[in-house]
């Protein structure tokens, strides 16, 4: 190899390296960072984008009202096939990826009340206990949430998506678990709430999680992970509809 030929290889290599590397430093899957410390605020603002991106596309194309309303972070946001997989009711996904319960009911009075809906699906709490907060303090968001909601609402039946073991939150699913039976409790004392259970949903036979599930992050579902999450949700969804 002469020294014209070897500086171009030297060249291409410089130049492609990088960009390999950053390749598959994205493909690798690493856990979250947790336990983290509790936060002591809260960034409402960041979600104004995802906001009036709803009120831009409400003014273009109104939705139904009475619809059955989806809402909560990215497993709603990411639900592509929600009018498909509930076939003849009148859903609206009104989701946005990274939000916590407080989030939904700061911005209610934009993203829910306009529309009247019918009922209210919500997952969200992963991201919470992700970010720092107890079990008990996003329990305590969940009941600020539907207290905000009957102000408005009085009679809107809520239904809560319990939260599902993901590989890469392995470490929180003890947390996770914590909240989905605080709410899961109390939900049995109040007349309209609704918790739907699905720890098992993401478990093999052995009790552990199924990576076959998730999308390459190992935190998102794949289209087989939504098939079980909308056969899970049918029945409840079919009597909100009602």
């Amino acid at each position: 190899m002469n020294r014209s030929s070897f500086l171009h290889l030297f060249a291409v290599i410089a130049l492609t390296l990088p960009v390999a590397l950053h390749a598959q430093a994205k493909k690798t899957k690493t856990p979250e960072v947790w336990p983290k410390p509790k936060p002591t605020t809260h960034d409402y603002k960041k979600w104004e984008k995802d906001i009036t991106k709803f009120e831009e596309a409400d003014k273009k194309s109104p939705p139904a009202q009475g619809s059955v309303l989806f809402i909560g972070s990215s497993t709603i946001v990411r639900w592509k096939t929600l009018a498909e997989d509930f076939a003849g009711i009148s859903v609206l996904n009104r989701g946005f990826g990274g939000n916590q319960i407080k989030d939904s009911t700061f911005y209610a009075e934009r993203m829910i009340f306009p529309y009247a809906p019918k009922a209210i699906f919500i997952r969200a709490g992963g991201n919470d206990i992700n970010a720092g907060w107890p079990a008990e303090d996003v329990f305590n968001d969940f009941k600020t949430f539907v207290t905000k909601m009957r102000e408005r609402l009085p009679n809107i039946p809520i239904y809560y998506i319990g939260l599902s073991p993901t590989v890469k939150r392995l470490a929180q699913v003890e947390e996770g678990n914590k909240l989905n039976g605080l709410i899961a409790a109390w939900a049995k004392e109040q007349t309209g709430i609704t918790y739907i259970d699905t720890r098992t949903l993401t478990l093999d036979q052995d009790g552990k999680v199924r990576p076959d599930l998730f999308v390459e992050d190992m935190l998102h579902f794949n289209p087989e992970g939504y098939n079980l999450l909308a056969a899970a949700l049918k029945p409840f969804v079919t009597a909100a509809a009602k």
